[in-house]
């Protein structure tokens, strides 16, 4: 089976059944994956963002999901059963009943409602998720001071606003995308304080994600030669979808990502929450994910590496042999997870004259950190760690793996999938977060 879209990748693989699709909205671009009734995926497209509408603009995300849409081998379109969307947590849209956005989309990273988060402060109770300027209740403050904000009737998240164009029904949310929104997915309900504030009316209707939202419209099933009984299930964020990618499904099972920054996220009986760490927890059915992001991670290697040298370096280290180097590698002072510093300053001397040993001081010492952070984890009630999983670029350096396991003192794995558009297809076939295990 061929798939001839951009980056998309033959899998090699038949189906004569029901299979289900999940879409992952990233920075640069979507993915779609299709998944058989077991899991197995059988191909993938990829699509980035025409250069005339790029990430920020609602016309390049709705051209983009219906590019991949299109570029779905028909036979698996007419087998698709399920459609379940992920995106970035806190890219947040104003939208009228109808669904008609009225204000560009405000991305996740954007932190212009430093003013609304300031007030947020004297009305929610501490260490709450939506504190900060980037947060989509924050955003949705700032939007209420447009002029646009009176013929509005929802806030949405990415996912939710991608996953209308199939289904139809505006302002329906997930308690994934909607925990910066102030919803508490322990009691599962919005918080009386949330309740009372004047943004209330324009708040979403929260599902469980994976939970059934309704079938694909009339429109889009004759547009694309969907099933009429195609169902479009409630979303997740991206970093959750990664999560779910990885197959973890016990408690004490965690997933690190070994990207530019390292986050680190463990399956918990106990929800876990840390304001000052940056700590906080999503319900996954009955358990709980609890994570933290350290400033640490990839972009260090990167400052003095190529990934090339890395690789060829890597080659030269004994990973069971320590250095004598104790590096905190940052790019820039100012640390939060594990440690809350923010003038923490970057850890990175004596620098040895063999490159090879720089490289495992650096390596060692982003290791010392994410033990360091599960370590914390723990102390704060999450469940202990007993098996680690790999995820990002640097999970494919087996060196980097062993001076991990090393130093973390649990088996350390490499995951068949680590990509979030499989991680949200499984939620779509499944219809729940975490699968019980095989």
């Amino acid at each position: 089976m061929n798939v001839t879209a951009t980056g998309s990748r033959d899998f090699s693989r038949s189906s004569s059944g029901a299979c289900a699709l999940g879409v992952d909205f990233g920075t640069s671009g979507a993915r779609a994956v299709i998944v058989d009734a077991q899991g197995a995926a059988l191909a993938e497209i990829r699509q980035n963002y025409p250069a005339s509408n790029p990430e920020h603009t609602v016309s390049g995300w709705r051209s983009t999901l219906f590019f991949l849409l299109s570029r779905i081998p028909p036979v698996l379109r007419r087998q698709l059963r399920a459609i379940a969307i992920d995106g970035a947590s806190a890219t947040v849209l104003l939208c009228n009943s109808d669904g008609r956005i009225l204000l560009p989309p405000l991305l996740y990273y954007d932190s212009r409602a430093a003013e609304e988060a300031a007030f947020l402060r004297t009305v929610a109770p501490p260490g709450q998720a939506v504190l900060s300027p980037s947060s989509s209740l924050a955003k949705l403050l700032w939007f209420s001071k447009q002029s646009a904000y009176r013929d509005s009737r929802y806030l949405v998240h990415q996912a939710d606003w991608l996953a209308f164009l199939l289904h139809g029904q505006a302002g329906v949310s997930d308690y994934h995308n909607s925990l910066k929104l102030g919803y508490d997915p322990e009691r599962l309900r919005y918080p009386d304080w949330l309740r009372a504030l004047p943004v209330a009316s324009r708040l979403p209707r929260i599902l469980a994600p994976g939970a059934p939202i309704g079938p694909v419209m009339k429109a889009i099933a004759a547009r694309f030669s969907l099933p009429a009984d195609c169902i479009v299930r409630a979303g997740t964020t991206d970093s959750i979808a990664a999560f779910l990618a990885s197959g973890a499904c016990r408690t004490g099972q965690a997933v690190t990502s070994l990207g530019s920054t390292l986050v680190l996220k463990v399956l918990s009986k106990r929800r876990v929450d840390a304001a000052d760490y940056g700590v906080y927890s999503h319900r996954l059915d009955d358990l709980w994910l609890a994570g933290g992001a350290s400033n640490s991670g990839g972009a260090i290697l990167r400052q003095f590496f190529s990934d090339a040298r890395i690789k060829r370096l890597s080659a030269r280290i004994d990973p069971e042999r320590p250095s004598a180097l104790d590096y905190y590698p940052l790019l820039r002072p100012g640390e939060r997870f594990p440690l809350n510093d923010p003038a923490l300053p970057p850890r990175l001397s004596p620098r040895p004259t063999d490159d090879a040993v720089f490289l495992q001081g650096l390596l060692e010492g982003i290791a010392r950190i994410e033990a360091d952070g599960y370590r914390l984890l723990t102390e704060l009630g999450a469940t202990p760690v007993t098996e680690v999983f790999s995820a990002g670029g640097g999970a494919d350096n087996p060196i980097w793996t062993r001076i991990r396991q090393r130093l973390l003192h649990v088996m350390v794995r490499h995951p068949p999938h680590t990509e979030a558009a499989y991680g949200v297809a499984l939620l779509a076939l499944n219809g729940k977060a975490v699968a019980p295990p095989a």
